[in-house]
């Protein structure tokens, strides 16, 4: 069997949401097929932390896909090209990008359709190529896996699809996502807060992010509580836009906030289960990993109300409405209470059972077999 996989979202030192997926599922499955010969598509020369067996073959194509009209030559004529040269069994597509010109069975997985409910969020050449391709993708695949039910409700809602197309995935987290001990807890808050306790977020410092609410609802949490703890921030400014500009310039305690860029994978983890608690109260996600890596690490999870947050949160997190900064605020208060956060912290160690990267790639390769096996 042959199967050709879209890979060019694995970086090294630059895995975002996406990528993360791609690496976690495909090492799983490449491994446990090692009769399958994969042929990973790239965009540039990949490291060889991504060539991880002997039956992967990675293929570079042209140009790198970093802008709307590259995607349209990168995917429409190279990788059309490219597969038909390989004459794999199936295409899969990690980041839901596919071919048109090609007759080969593909499996697109689509994390959200966050820019079909708040396109302002967005810059305008590349919701065109969103709102123009992905309906066109949704319906070419064979397939699609995606990443919640609500996810899966709002691509057949917005595009027309049969919910017996689509699969439902959830996402897993990195096994080095563990709790730790006291004395790295201090090691950590001595190195980027000073020893104060923290609340951190972490993600792209895109809009959807709520980033702008959550400076003002600190603000509020701090004039109200008098509180010493900090609020960390843990991400590239690559999405940092003026309405956040000015929400932090706006802030009497912009001082507490602490930016640290994005993070290894292993300080990812230490600063996670430091924190007194991880505030994700983004407006729109399909899934939100960080979610699941509190939950491993112990650490207690403020979410938002809306999209899928609840399903992945379930019942162990304190859900607030992410539009309102009182109710932010109100729950950052919250879980200044050690019963809060024991209770808390409990309710996640049973919910966290519940997702786990070897149970996706298990997941992925029934649904890759569904096609290849002409079950669907």
């Amino acid at each position: 069997m042959k199967i050709a996989v879209n890979t060019r979202l694995m970086l090294k030192n630059k895995l975002e949401g996406i990528g993360w997926v791609a690496y976690e599922n495909l090492k799983r499955i490449v491994l446990q097929h090692p009769d399958v010969e994969f042929y990973f598509l790239f965009d540039r020369e990949p490291d060889p932390m991504f060539v991880f067996a002997e039956n992967v073959k990675p293929v570079v194509l042209f140009p790198q896909a970093r802008h709307p009209f590259l995607y349209i030559i990168y995917f429409e004529f190279s990788v059309t090209k490219a597969l038909r040269k390989i004459k794999p069994d199936l295409y899969l597509s990690t980041d839901g990008y596919l071919s048109l010109r090609t007759n080969v069975p593909q499996l697109a997985v689509f994390h959200d359709l966050g820019f079909e409910h708040f396109p302002d969020d967005y810059p305008r050449l590349a919701l065109w190529h969103y709102k123009k391709f992905f309906p066109r993708f949704a319906h070419k695949a064979t397939r699609l896996i995606t990443v919640s039910e609500f996810s899966k409700q709002d691509i057949c809602k917005c595009y027309g699809i049969s919910p017996d197309k689509i699969d439902v995935v959830y996402n897993g987290a990195n096994d080095g996502f563990v709790p730790v001990s006291e004395d790295i807890k201090k090691e950590i808050r001595d190195h980027y807060c000073n020893g104060y306790q923290y609340f951190m977020f972490v993600g792209s410092l895109h809009p959807r992010k709520n980033l702008a609410r959550l400076f003002t609802a600190y603000d509020i949490f701090k004039k109200n509580t008098g509180s010493d703890v900090k609020l960390l921030i843990v991400g590239e400014k690559r999405w940092w836009t003026q309405p956040i500009e000015s929400a932090y310039n706006a802030m009497t305690h912009n001082n507490d906030v602490v930016f640290c860029g994005r993070l290894s994978a292993d300080e990812l983890h230490k600063v996670t289960a430091a924190a007194l608690a991880s505030v994700y109260v983004s407006y729109f996600e399909g899934f939100g990993i960080p979610i699941v890596e509190a939950f491993r690490c112990d650490t207690p999870v403020i979410t938002s109300n809306v999209s899928s947050m609840p399903e992945v949160a379930d019942n162990a997190a304190l859900l607030v409405d992410p539009f309102n900064v009182d109710s932010i605020a109100s729950a950052m208060q919250q879980v200044l209470n050690p019963d809060v956060r024991a209770e808390l912290i409990q309710k996640g160690r049973v919910r966290r059972n519940d997702f786990s990267w070897d149970m996706a790639a298990k997941r992925w390769w029934d649904c890759m077999e569904k096609i290849v096996n002409k079950n669907c």
